[in-house]
């Protein structure tokens, strides 16, 4: 190993990237002993923060690379194979209307007209031969093809998150859930925070309406809209998930005395059936489904929508035609919560990591991995559930020469409860109906019924009904804000590193403490550097959930970068506003952050690598104490090395990806899952492969009396 150092030192030294440096000047600093160390926390660095995962005897060869391809892997493989002459089913992106030339090409090989034509989103689904896939994606007018994959689904938990504790908060002499504002006239008004006149659009299998959680305070039906995608021409539940997923957000709480309360219990629910009863479904079905969205959303004040399913993260995030519709959502005002996946370990138990899923790999969603609270309301037995995805994302781009370019962010951006929940069941459902043992008992009426399901799908809706919270508290935050504000008030967990957890676990008291704080009167120009709370003084950055009191995580995840410092809530930043991303495109420069030429006001720290243990970054040089990297218990034995693109370095020899880090994983590069099906992010049966205690713990079900509990 110590006879590879130099080499490796030498190529970085010759790259003169400011990784090559860093590598260079940390292994002069230190000591012999640690030369391992050192390597390993640069080349970590590396794998988050060189452009693409490209590795350093690449570098400069990068600069120089032609277009990059304009066709996914997966349908390239198609036209290239012996079937390339059958039909298949394409999600074409454009940048501009089709030519006549175009069209011609299409009519001559038997395409006479799209599928479907979404014109929020410039896209186009149609049927074609293999064969042409070159030829089309040759005009100028083409931005994007990829195949139309499929797609799937993939406690206490008011209590845990500290949703009740918002509810009970008030700054007038009220007990009920208020929040007191006070007019110009000086006249103080009430409202009650629970999402009421917000519109939570929920894309998943459908929602039993008639179900009692989804039920106003005046008795009517909260489902103001219900359209299906599937082609099964249906808008109930059959599968059981999104009924589920639903009640989580925003369930009422009149069943069992509000023990299963949703987070936002009076929002408006927009029902966008596009799983079938089988819990699958399209690429093409769910772009139509976030097309009507951005058609419709002020018509029904649609700010957040939840996307607890998923698909392998091929296609780079700026190719990819969900992730596009998703970044055209935030863009427009909406907040997109996405389900991290299931594939935090493989079949053996190992740790996984890189199996972040798509939408999840968008940087501008909000991407939610599943925390275990092991079925108490305190906070200080928490972690995240071992099926938890994990980042970084591997999706990528291809170049003219063939090389791929991996995104290599920092995912998930948060944890939220989702182990074993207990909330609505769908009556007669699938899931249940092949696995009864997930009906918890709950109750004797049909359309009263609980089930358990655990997944990422029940983490992510929490804090779809979190943002929904912290929009009615706040209704001029823009999704970027939601965002800063639940990483930057979010909790820590103690033995996970950011790959698992991000920022940490999902801490709503604080987060709508904070929105409550950010001024209303910043206008449309939010000048970089003005103050952004209404009181000089920072909140005080502690929570105490169920008497146990954590510190905030006072920082956000910048895509391949960590940020902390008080100046992100106390002075306005550029990256909160609509049309940017709080992670695309920011760099590190002298200790400021840019991003597209702007400077973020003052005051931001910013890291060159991610946390991987109990706070400690790594980043710079920096050595990690006991030799601890990724999480508490993992070592990096025998000096490895972390490159780019999921290679594992030791002694010299490279291994080829998918090799075990003491007992973490690598996943593969471009591996496909389930042969691009997007599934839901639910465990069956509470993650039946489960160990460790995940599945055995949860909180105790609660029995129905049948009686409608009003007071939620």
């Amino acid at each position: 190993m110590t006879k590879f150092l130099p080499r490796l030192l030498n190529s970085a030294h010759a790259d003169g990237s400011l990784y090559g440096i860093m590598v260079s000047e940390a292994i002069s600093r230190a000591k012999i002993k640690r030369f391992h160390m050192v390597a390993c926390l640069a080349c970590l660095s590396l794998v988050l923060s060189l452009g693409g995962g490209i590795m350093i005897g690449d570098h400069a060869k990068a600069q120089s690379l032609g277009k990059p391809a304009k066709v996914s892997s997966d349908l390239l493989a198609k036209a290239h194979g012996s079937k390339n002459s059958d039909v298949v089913p394409v999600i074409i992106q454009l940048n501009a209307s089709m030519s006549g030339g175009l069209n011609a090409l299409l009519n001559k090989n038997g395409v006479h007209g799209a599928k479907k034509i979404l014109k929020n989103l410039n896209v186009q689904v149609i049927d074609m031969p293999a064969s042409i896939v070159d030829d089309v994606s040759a005009f100028d007018e083409v931005s994007y093809i990829s195949l139309d994959r499929e797609t799937r689904t993939l406690g206490h938990v008011t209590a845990t998150t500290g949703a009740n504790l918002v509810r009970s908060q008030t700054t007038s002499s009220q007990t009920t859930t208020t929040q007191t504002t006070t007019s110009p006239l000086g006249n103080t008004t009430t409202t009650t925070l629970d999402g009421t006149g917000i519109g939570l659009a929920v894309l998943d299998s459908g929602m039993e309406t008639t179900h009692v959680d989804f039920l106003g305070r005046n008795g009517s039906v909260r489902t103001v809209v219900s359209l299906d995608f599937t082609g099964e021409n249906r808008i109930d539940d059959p599968y059981g998930h999104g009924s589920h997923v639903s009640s989580i957000a925003a369930g009422n709480g009149r069943v069992s005395n509000a023990a299963y309360s949703g987070i936002a219990p009076n929002a408006n629910l927009i029902n966008l059936r596009v799983l079938n009863s089988q819990g699958t479904g399209t690429v093409s079905g769910t772009l139509a489904a976030l097309d009507w969205v951005m058609t419709n959303r002020a018509t029904y004040n649609i700010r957040v929508v939840n996307m607890s399913l998923g698909t392998p993260a091929i296609d780079s995030y700026k190719n990819d035609p969900i992730c596009r519709a998703v970044r055209r959502l935030v863009d427009a005002g909406i907040v997109v919560a996405a389900a991290a996946g299931n594939n935090g370990k493989n079949v053996a138990g190992q740790k996984v990591y890189g199996m972040i899923h798509c939408p999840g790999n968008e940087p501008s969603a909000i991407t939610v991995g599943a925390a275990n609270t092991f079925g108490t309301d305190a906070r200080n037995d928490d972690g995240v559930a071992t099926y938890s995805s994990r980042g970084p994302t591997r999706s990528y781009w291809t170049d003219s020469t063939g090389l791929k370019h991996y995104d290599s962010l920092i995912k998930p951006d948060l944890v939220a409860p989702g182990n074993k929940i207990i909330d609505a069941e769908a009556h007669g459902n699938l899931l249940v109906t092949q696995n009864p043992q997930l009906d918890a008992a709950v109750s004797i009426y049909a359309n009263r019924r609980q089930m358990y399901l655990s997944g990422t799908s029940m983490a992510a809706p929490v804090v779809a009904g979190a943002a929904v919270l912290l929009l009615q508290a706040n209704p001029g935050l823009t999704p970027n804000m939601v965002k800063a504000l639940l990483m930057y008030t979010a909790q820590p967990l103690n033995g996970f590193n950011m790959f698992e957890q991000g920022a940490g676990e999902i801490n709503i008291e604080g987060a709508v403490r904070l929105a409550r704080l950010v001024r209303s009167d910043l206008g449309t120009s939010k000048p970089v550097g003005a103050t952004l709370l209404t009181t000089l003084t920072p909140p005080t950055p502690q929570t105490t959930i169920a008497g146990h009191s954590f510190t905030w995580a006072q920082g956000i995840v910048l895509g391949r970068h960590w940020a902390k410092g008080t100046s992100l809530i106390l002075k306005y930043q550029p990256v909160y506003a609509l049309g940017t991303i709080v992670s695309d495109g920011t760099i590190v420069s002298d200790g400021t952050i840019v991003s597209d030429g702007t400077i973020v006001s003052d005051g931001v720290i910013i890291t060159d690598g991610t946390i991987v243990s109990d706070g400690v970054i790594a980043s710079d040089g920096t050595i990690v104490s006991d030799n601890i990297m990724i999480s508490s218990g993992i070592t990096m034995s025998d000096g490895l090395l972390f490159l780019s693109m999921g290679t594992i370095v030791s002694d010299g020899t490279i291994v080829s990806d998918g090799t075990i880090v003491s007992d973490g994983v690598i996943a593969s590069d471009g591996t496909i899952v389930s042969d691009g099906v997007i599934t839901s992010d639910a465990c069956v049966l509470a993650q039946a492969a489960e160990v460790n205690g995940d599945l055995t713990t949860g909180s105790a079900a609660v029995i129905d009396d049948g009686i409608d509990c009003l007071s939620y």
